[in-house]
């Protein structure tokens, strides 16, 4: 599927998303406090943090899944209402049904729906740019397949293509990694790399630290409160991490493979911090 060229970056706006004192809570539990972010047009951010930290939650906020209890938030300098058209949202795999009796060119067709409006049916146009879209995730041959007899992997291009015939300036994947096999972590990679050179905003949330620095240009790092955001030369850090996981975290050096039990981060022999996060034993 050809993805639309890089838009004029002085034509673009600046922030693609600006949240503002955003607290969202369940049942009067806060999981999001007070938290501020601006996302650049154009970037690919890794949203990172514990369990519970509220990363789901944030991205939900965004798309309108949630209701915040306070603050605001803006795409494109816009209310998200004006804009909804906008943003397309991969969810987590695992939180869908797919026993669900169709298949999978019609899962991805429905990702043309926001387009057509309620008056308009689906037509060969749709199907063609749904089949574009399997063909670029590399699931073509599977277009006729019930989406129950697809491994975990297949599903989530699936997800992808159905996210792709969207068009939206803006993509948010909520673990798009978690429990997929190397050849479909390649294809998602080089998917969001071809949707940032196309000058699209990617906003993923991501439990692998140490993935971060290869994956992603734009880091979050969050924790209920926005603990650090930014470049990753700049942001993901040890002090900024350890900050994010409550000193949950055993670095490693660039190039290593393993790290005993108890070991420290030495910054005298680890430049970008390349993190494998661990549990405590305190």
């Amino acid at each position: 599927m050809r993805l639309n060229a890089a838009p004029d970056p002085s034509a673009a706006p600046a922030n693609a998303i600006e949240v503002e004192d955003l607290t969202v809570a369940y049942a009067d539990q806060p999981v999001l406090w007070d938290v501020d972010l601006q996302v650049p047009t154009g970037v690919k951010m890794a949203i990172v943090g514990p369990n519970g930290a509220g990363k789901s939650t944030l991205i939900k906020a965004a798309m309108g899944l949630v209701s915040p209890v306070a603050g605001s938030i803006r795409i494109f300098g816009e209310a998200r209402q004006r804009v909804r058209g906008e943003i397309a949202y991969v969810p987590q795999r695992t939180s869908l049904e797919w026993d669900f009796p169709t298949d999978v060119l019609d899962v991805v067709t429905m990702g043309t729906y926001g387009r057509l409006g309620w008056l308009r049916r689906v037509g060969p146009k749709q199907r063609e740019e749904a089949t574009e879209a399997l063909r670029t995730v590399g699931m073509e041959a599977y277009a006729k397949r019930p989406i129950a007899q697809l491994s975990g992997g297949q599903q989530q291009r699936v997800l992808l293509a159905r996210a792709l015939v969207q068009r939206a300036e803006i993509y948010m994947l909520d673990e798009p990694f978690q429990g997929v096999d190397a050849t479909t972590e390649r294809a998602i990679v080089s998917l969001l790399q071809e949707l940032r050179a196309a000058g699209k905003t990617v906003v993923v949330v991501h439990h692998d630290l140490q993935t971060v620095p290869e994956y992603f240009d734009w880091v979050m790092l969050l924790n209920v409160r926005r603990i650090a955001s930014g470049p990753v030369s700049e942001v993901f850090t040890e002090e900024n991490l350890r900050r994010a996981y409550g000193g949950r975290i055993a670095f490693l050096s660039q190039g290593q493979t393993s790290s005993p039990p108890g070991s420290t981060f030495d910054g005298a022999n680890a430049t970008t911090p390349v993190a494998l996060m661990r549990q405590s034993r305190e």
